[in-house]
């Protein structure tokens, strides 16, 4: 999930880091563009296109990382999406498909990458849940759900891959400016009143920067966070207060 916004601006700050990143996007001009920018900072990248909720794509995409670079010890869980709706009036559609890509992405990903990590005597997972996973939020049921499901595995997972040196954790992130929230914002019906509002949800008065997201997933899956597992960074602009 490296596309665009949060996603990106983690990938380009593992490069500056000094990672070799496989990066993946399920729009091919978006995860190219990505890998352009990541390759500026000197880094070792490739691109794998794929779809995280397909078993197929997901498997692929832990295969051709290992090809690349024979190993993975870091595994970041980004993808996502934001379908608007309650549970009176969202379609069973939407509902499934935010289950998929939010949750089954981050379980398919998983799944196949921690058998890499046992093979290097361990690594680091971090999952991007949502602040709706710790304070609900209107209009957002799915997507509610399937953020505290990811906020819950990050724990179920931290105790199963402890004593395999496997360290697991979420950041929760409150609104954040990215192209994604700009799409949404265009469609409201008056885009500046929707924009405020968003903005209003949060104490400190602005929305997030997509690299403030992502130096908190970076400091996860830095060796100075290695006391912490199973946690979570709320980087949420005060909406938990």
């Amino acid at each position: 999930g490296a596309g665009v916004g949060i996603g990106r601006a983690a990938a380009v700050q593992f490069g500056k880091e000094g990672a070799k990143v496989a990066i993946n996007s399920l729009t091919p001009a978006n995860g190219q563009e990505t890998l352009k920018l990541v390759k500026k900072t000197g880094a070792p990248a490739i691109y794998i296109q794929g779809d995280v909720s397909l078993t197929a794509d997901a498997k692929r995409m832990v295969d051709e990382t290992v090809k690349a670079f024979g190993r993975i010890d870091i595994l970041v869980n980004n993808a996502g999406i934001v379908l608007p709706g309650r549970v009176d009036n969202m379609s069973e559609e939407d509902w499934d498909k935010t289950i998929a890509v939010n949750l089954k992405g981050v379980f398919l990903v998983s799944k196949y990458t921690i058998p890499e990590m046992r093979k290097v005597g361990g690594g680091v997972i971090v999952h991007n849940a949502s602040v709706v996973a710790i304070k609900g939020v209107k209009d957002r049921g799915a997507y509610t759900a399937s953020k505290g499901g990811v906020w819950a595995l990050t724990k179920a997972m931290a105790a199963d891959y402890l004593s395999e040196n496997i360290r697991v954790n979420s950041v929760c992130p409150g609104t954040t400016y990215t192209p994604s929230l700009e799409r949404r914002i265009q469609a409201f019906a008056d885009p500046e009143k929707a924009r405020k509002d968003f903005i209003a949800r949060q104490p400190l008065g602005r929305l997030g920067k997509d690299e403030e997201i992502a130096a908190a997933i970076l400091f996860a899956a830095s060796d100075e966070a290695g006391f912490m597992n199973g946690a979570n960074i709320a980087i949420d602009g005060g909406m938990t207060i």
